[in-house]
């Protein structure tokens, strides 16, 4: 489904990203890890658009989006979920909904129900304004936010940080709901191992702004653990 060649990013001069290779495939999950400054989050900005690439290709199915602008990529298929999740926290849970409906396309009643089901603590907040509900609340509000804009790839980058545990179960449930479904896939950063392990299928390791070691899920074991995610 997405496919990075060869990419490398530079920031003033220092070199960021070193050749990093990755597929998502159809209807997959796929896990980002490694330890903090690796590159991770610069590897969903490169394919967002959000920082510049020195070299390599982007490609997302048959389509290049290597020299795409950011709105381009979007309307392409790619949704994206930041760290610190970027709701609107002045607008209502429904308005921060409907701001997605708006601009991607007529109001669905499906797809809204759709969201509201994976996510139903949202169906009793709607009038609640973003900004009081908790990190954990807001990350469902970012990501049911992002579903709406109709994504062939969803980017994810660390869901679960600074999330309570129950939260993060539910999140977990979604995003393995979402796979199921067979119609999204996935791209999660995340550091929290058993998440990865619950809900991923295959996984990338960063180390240095390059790819480590990469495989099925099952193939995650202590000795990479340590060698590679262990601080």
């Amino acid at each position: 489904m997405i496919q990075l060649s060869d990419i490398t990013v530079s920031y003033d001069g220092s070199r960021i990203l070193r050749g990093v290779n990755l597929t998502v495939p159809e209807q997959g999950l796929v896990c980002l890890m490694g330890r903090n400054g690796v590159g991770k989050t610069t590897t969903l900005k490169a394919i967002m658009g959000l920082v510049r690439t020195d070299g390599g290709t982007i490609r997302l199915g048959t389509t290049d989006l290597t020299s795409m602008r950011t709105e381009e990529r979007s309307r392409s298929g790619v949704g994206f979920v930041p760290q610190g999740r970027d709701i609107f926290p002045n607008l209502t849970v429904w308005e921060n909904l409907k701001l997605s409906l708006v601009l991607h396309g007529p109001h669905e009643k499906g797809e809204l129900d759709r969201v509201l089901e994976l996510f139903p603590v949202l169906k009793e907040m709607l009038a609640r304004k973003g900004g009081v509900l908790s990190g954990g609340q807001q990350q469902q509000l970012a990501i049911a936010r992002a579903l709406l804009t109709h994504p062939r790839v969803l980017l994810l980058d660390e869901p679960t940080e600074g999330i309570q545990p129950n939260i993060i179960d539910q999140i977990g449930e979604a995003l393995i709901k979402i796979k199921q479904e067979g119609k999204i896939s996935i791209l999660l950063v995340e550091q929290y191992l058993d998440f990865c392990l619950t809900v991923g299928d295959r996984f990338y390791i960063m180390e240095r702004g390059a790819i480590a070691e990469e495989g099925p899920i099952a193939r995650l074991n202590d000795e990479k653990v340590r060698k590679l995610l262990t601080v």
